[in-house]
């Protein structure tokens, strides 16, 4: 018998993802349970060729889920969270809200998928922000390599980090252009720095990589629908070519790497929309720095920046047998 799996936050966008990616992967789950807040109670999503029926959380008894993956925001993991790990569940929690607790793990499996070990003490795994995922993925082969001591990266956030009404913003200002219509500007304060986001960037690299590196970063929102892009600069300890960190990030984990000298020779977010890969292009020395090097990297955000980074935790926990379903276990 497979695992139970409920998703909290079904009908949001990060949710259904995270519902199309477990039918994607064939996901070792006899039971998918679709759960929401109690205004969303009966929504339909899809899952594979199912139908399901977002549930209300305040009414659902947890104590036969095996894994929760949670994508409901801070306020309701911070409530929820703790009780339905109490319940007997792994939570992945997608939210900003135990990423910095020291007794939770934060985990991209393709970085540092041994922490997930430490779920133990809480029963409580973090997903990290979108931005930092795709960053680390490309990072940790090269630390690895030459040993990175510094970090400054600018992101180019898709509206989708901020949710569907964003993505609905952005659309309706697109189409206002060509109707010539002035439409107001609610989910942002421009037509399209975050302080809180650039921080966590720095607090998440750290945690997940390595304490020692330096980390600053600067990150904007973007007229793009779905797909961060981001451009690095990295000083390192020991010298490294960008021919040699062509070659370490084609055969890393989780990097897709377009790089070629000519026109259209780099990824964009087109390219990475809809896949499970981070993508890097443009590997070059920058000479400003000694042992420096230049890239650029674009990742789905609503995939590896969150749905998929979670149930790659999910599978990294089966596939370590750190866990075992309920009703096999009964």
């Amino acid at each position: 018998m497979g695992y139970k799996v409920a998703v909290v936050g079904a009908t949001g966008n990060v949710g259904r993802e995270m519902l199309g990616i477990l039918d994607e992967r064939a996901f070792p789950a006899d039971d998918v349970v679709a759960i929401a807040s109690r205004r969303s109670q009966g929504v339909e999503v899809s899952f594979g060729e199912k139908t399901l029926k977002a549930k209300a959380i305040e009414h659902y008894d947890f104590s036969d889920i095996d894994i929760c993956l949670m994508s409901a925001g801070s306020a309701v993991s911070k409530e929820w969270s703790p009780r339905i790990a109490a319940a007997g569940a792994v939570v992945i929690d997608n939210s900003s809200c135990w990423r910095y607790d020291p007794d939770i793990p934060l985990v991209v499996p393709e970085v540092n998928a041994d922490a997930v070990g430490g779920f133990r003490k809480r029963r409580i795994i973090a997903n990290p922000n979108c931005s930092t995922a795709q960053l680390v993925i490309a990072l940790k082969p090269l630390h690895d390599k030459a040993t990175i001591r510094r970090v400054v990266v600018a992101t180019y956030q898709s509206v989708s980090g901020a949710g569907k009404e964003a993505m609905d913003e952005l659309f309706a200002q697109t189409k206002s252009v060509y109707t010539l219509e002035e439409t107001p500007a609610r989910k942002f304060t421009k037509r399209i720095a975050f302080t809180k986001e650039e921080w966590k960037m720095v607090a998440e690299t750290k945690k997940i990589l390595d304490p020692k590196i330096k980390v600053v970063a600067t990150c904007v929102r973007v007229p793009v629908f779905v797909g961060h892009s981001e451009a690095v600069n990295i000083e390192f300890e020991n010298p490294i070519s960008a021919d040699e960190a062509r070659d370490i990030l084609r055969n890393a984990p989780g990097c897709f790497v377009i790089d070629k000298r000519e026109p259209g020779g780099y990824a964009t977010p087109y390219e990475a929309t809809g896949e499970d890969a981070t993508y890097i292009s443009r590997i070059r020395e920058d000479p400003t720095v000694d042992n420096g090097l230049v890239l650029w990297c674009v990742s789905d955000n609503l995939r590896k920046g969150a749905a998929l980074n979670a149930i790659q935790i999910a599978e990294c926990l089966i596939n370590r047998n750190l866990i075992a379903a309920k009703r096999k276990a009964a």
